[in-house]
């Protein structure tokens, strides 16, 4: 599945065109991988990290959704990590 609608599946953007930008900034990794394409395949085990709203947020993915679906439909596919508000504490 393409990152950029993943993360609009999973519920962290509201769109797909929104996810892209996040996607262009550069700062997008998949398994400490720079992300460079929003067409970009996310897997089951995939460990992400992005910027979201002042903080790093790093995901683990557990099952790619088939649609947007209600938040805990969405929260069932990914395992929150950490997240890092930029002070250097998390």
């Amino acid at each position: 599945m393409r990152i950029d609608r993943f993360l609009h599946c999973i519920r962290l953007v509201k769109s797909r065109t929104l996810a892209q930008s996040v996607i262009e900034t550069g700062y997008v990794r998949i398994d400490g991988k720079r992300v460079e394409r929003s067409a970009e395949e996310v897997r089951v085990g995939n460990t992400i990290a992005l910027p979201l709203h002042g903080t790093v947020r790093v995901l683990r993915v557990l099952a790619l959704p088939n649609r947007r679906g209600p938040a805990n439909e969405a929260r069932a596919c990914y395992e929150e990590l950490g997240i890092d508000g930029g002070d250097g504490a998390s």
